[in-house]
């Protein structure tokens, strides 16, 4: 035999009828063609949809007692488990007003008794057909759907891999700050996790914003890859000529964000945020920072916040020219450029939030030896 289009196997067809002799009748009819079970109402019915067969398609009777063929086609309808299982209804209700409420309810066609042997088996074999075909369609899109899912998460991946490695490979220029990238990445999160409902940063501090405020972080100091080692590395003040070399990192950090999204043809959000952050970390909220000397709101948001996760960062952590500070010195040392150094608002959250930096500092420690320091 062959079986509808759409089927390696023979279809499952439920017949629902409350008359023994129309089950008969309609099991003899089917079961050359299919694999027909039978309800003599509308509970058992149910409870063989729901079962871990489930039919294909559902012949039903509509006049039945307790449970009616209306209901159970509402309750199939219902139920994410049956609702795709097509209901023919198979009545002497013939009005066109019970045929109208049949498929207002979901049915996919309406046979009316005395019923025509070849009519009956060439509709059940119509809708099978239509439902292998919607039930391959489905599935091939939840397959699609998951494929496009997983490979973005792949891309997503391989993405954040790349930032956090070409970041790396400007931190190793320095080799006390090993974790400086993840922990400067964790304060600005947490502060703007912390200021996203603040009246001054609420339209742009969105969930998707953060997101990519966190991507873009690491890569703030990516510009000291062009940085001389013996400036770099110096463990000594920086003579004038030094210094104005040392600031150069800031424009030599966006250049090559620039150089990347050239390279690459299209705006991406997150390269723009880090451009952002790598050339402006360095101005003050006074206007007397670096490499523009911009003032208050002008500077970024994005390097606003990454100004105080710097500076923090670079307090208590062991350098080449410094020992590292106690958290608290550095809090306290940080609270003075309130309204100078940093943004006023953006300031408070962090003091707010000075335990939870700690925190992370701890979490993230380059070595072993600093744990004691920060224990103070």
């Amino acid at each position: 035999m062959s079986y509808p289009p759409g089927f390696t196997r023979k279809p499952v067809v439920l017949v629902v009828d409350d008359t023994p002799d129309n089950l008969s009748l309609m099991s003899g009819l089917l079961s050359a063609d299919y694999t027909v079970k039978v309800a003599p109402g509308g509970a058992r019915a149910l409870k063989i949809a729901q079962g871990d067969v489930p039919p294909d398609l559902i012949l039903l009777d509509i006049m039945m007692p307790e449970m009616d063929g209306y209901e159970v086609c509402r309750q199939l309808k219902a139920d994410p488990r049956t609702a795709a299982i097509p209901v023919i209804f198979l009545t002497a209700k013939s009005e066109v007003k019970d045929e109208q409420h049949g498929f207002k309810l979901g049915a996919v066609d309406y046979i009316t008794k005395p019923v025509s042997p070849p009519i009956v088996l060439a509709r059940v074999r119509t809708h099978l057909t239509l439902k292998a075909s919607a039930d391959f369609l489905r599935d091939k899109n939840d397959y699609l759907e998951k494929e496009v899912a997983r490979r973005t998460d792949e891309v997503r991946a391989v993405q954040d891999v790349t930032i956090l490695t070409m970041a790396s490979l400007a931190e190793t220029r320095d080799n006390d700050t090993g974790n400086h990238i993840l922990r400067t990445q964790w304060y600005v999160k947490l502060l703007a996790d912390h200021l996203q409902h603040h009246p001054r940063f609420a339209a742009e501090l969105t969930p998707a914003y953060i997101e990519v405020l966190f991507k873009s972080a690491p890569l703030h100091d990516i510009g000291k890859v062009g940085i001389p080692d013996r400036i770099l590395l110096k463990p000594g003040r920086f003579e004038p000529d030094e210094w104005e070399i040392m600031k150069t990192h800031c424009a030599l950090g966006r250049d090559a964000i620039v150089h990347a999204e050239q390279r690459l043809g299209v705006e991406v959000p997150f390269l723009s945020c880090a451009k952002e952050i790598a050339y402006s970390h360095q101005e003050k909220w006074d206007g007397s920072g670096y490499p523009e000397g911009l003032a208050g709101d002008a500077i970024p948001l994005s390097a606003r916040l990454m100004a105080i996760a710097d500076v923090y960062d670079a307090l208590i952590s062991r350098r080449v020219y410094k020992e590292p500070m106690p958290h608290a010195k550095a809090v306290a040392l940080i609270r003075e450029g309130r309204g100078s150094h940093f943004d006023p608002d953006i300031l408070d959250a962090f003091v707010a939030l000075e335990a939870e930096c700690k925190a992370i500092a701890e979490r993230y420690l380059d070595s072993d030896e600093d744990l004691k320091l920060h224990a103070q």
